[in-house]
């Protein structure tokens, strides 16, 4: 078996360098084209037989072993965000309004040089690989399942699916593995309340939707701190709230905008239901009228326990056990979800804060950046368990 490490260390500044021109030229869902075109003309110098136009603009590059064996997927996502950046760096987004704030542009760069250490070595690879550059993830919804649809899965069928995730939780040189739920379903609602407008002077005279509204922010927090087991991760919260116009007048309307994040589907099932039923008895109670929209986002993102103990073998024999670290739940979504609940696999968090360097922001954070020296790692852990995976 060839030096891993040694050659992925050794194409730092290459992965440093394309993650960078990423960052500088970002682009939004379904139109990463400049971002397709560079992934599809590297897969094809390595020598790969490349797919495009696949859910609008995916790319999946497939290198085919010298031997027969089973199939592994690795998955990257291109979007970027809809944040204006604010660090002041040579690699600054060139585009006002939009920024890599997620890291995508890091996980488009490993995955691509991960590509090239391995076609480097097709002759010693059992089985295939498939690269897939996916578009989409930060909107629902999202650019997973369409690719999915369009077959990526199949001619040759995968047998097991992995994806990494830059964190900002997790110290650079460190990993995160999980098996079981690792991230959440991002679901959402909307509701208006209808009451009756009238008079500051004369509120008996209306029904205040304002106050109504404000009863039904309340009122659902129980749901998690009554309803819900404590050990049973879950979140509800009021994102917009909007009523009234003027400040001496009885509001008739009021919408607002909320997210439910939860990990257990059986409770997914049930929350809308929940949620629903404490709406419907505060307008009930306070006269008003009310128009409930309940929106199912990705699923959760859970990691076969199987495919996770293969991963964490395999990046615990490169990295050694000290540095492989339990990320814990994060309530965020992933539509690597959907990759998941059709083909065994695991999601990994690479950490990449360093605060000496002063890189300590949040993922969608508008200074968000990452600590480069943990890219080389990156490729590794893909690498690393792509072959582990094929040798198992």
């Amino acid at each position: 078996m060839f030096d891993v490490k040694r050659e992925c260390e050794e194409l730092f500044d290459e992965v440093v360098a394309i993650r960078r021109d990423f960052h500088k030229h970002p682009e939004l869902g379904f139109q990463e084209v400049r971002t397709a075109g560079i992934v599809a003309e590297k897969l094809r110098e390595y020598g790969l037989e490349v797919k495009t136009g696949i859910n609008k603009t995916g790319v999946v590059g497939l290198l085919r072993g010298a031997q027969p064996g089973k199939t592994v997927l690795l998955r990257a996502d291109m979007d970027a965000l809809k944040v204006n950046e604010e660090n002041e760096c040579d690699y600054k987004s060139e585009i006002e309004g939009v920024m890599h704030a997620c890291g995508h542009d890091a996980h488009t760069a490993m995955l691509l040089v991960a590509a090239k250490v391995l076609s480097r070595h097709r002759d010693e690879i059992k089985g295939n690989i498939k690269f897939l550059f996916q578009p989409s993830e930060e909107n629902f919804p999202g650019g997973a399942l369409g690719m999915i649809e369009e077959g990526v899965l199949e001619d040759p069928h995968v047998d097991a699916v992995f994806g990494q995730h830059v964190w900002a939780g997790i110290p650079s040189g460190k990993i995160g593995v999980r098996p079981g739920p690792i991230m959440a379903a991002p679901d959402e609602f909307r509701l208006t309340i209808k009451g009756k407008g009238g008079h500051g002077s004369a509120p008996h005279l209306g029904v205040d939707a304002l106050v109504i509204g404000a009863q039904v922010v309340l009122a659902l927090q129980t749901l998690v701190s009554r309803e819900i087991d404590p050990l049973n991760p879950a979140v509800v919260s009021i994102g917009t709230f909007n009523s009234g116009t003027v400040m001496n007048a009885i509001p008739s309307e009021t919408k607002m905008t909320g997210t439910v994040r939860l990990t257990d589907p059986e409770l997914r099932k049930e929350m809308p239901d929940k949620i629903e039923r404490i709406v419907k008895g505060v307008c009930d109670a306070m006269r008003g009228e009310y128009s409930l929209e309940y929106v199912h986002g990705y699923p959760p993102t859970v990691n076969d326990p199987e495919m996770t103990e293969l991963a964490g073998e395999a990046l615990r024999e490169a990295f050694g056990e000290e540095n492989i670290v339990d990320p814990g739940i994060s309530m965020g979504g992933e539509d690597f979800s959907y990759f998941l609940e059709k083909v065994p696999g695991s999601f990994i968090m690479l950490g990449i804060t360093n605060e000496e360097k002063g890189i300590d922001k949040n993922n969608h954070h508008p200074k968000f950046d990452i600590d480069e020296n943990a890219l080389p790692l990156g490729v590794e852990a893909l690498v690393r368990i792509a072959l582990k995976f094929l040798n198992s």
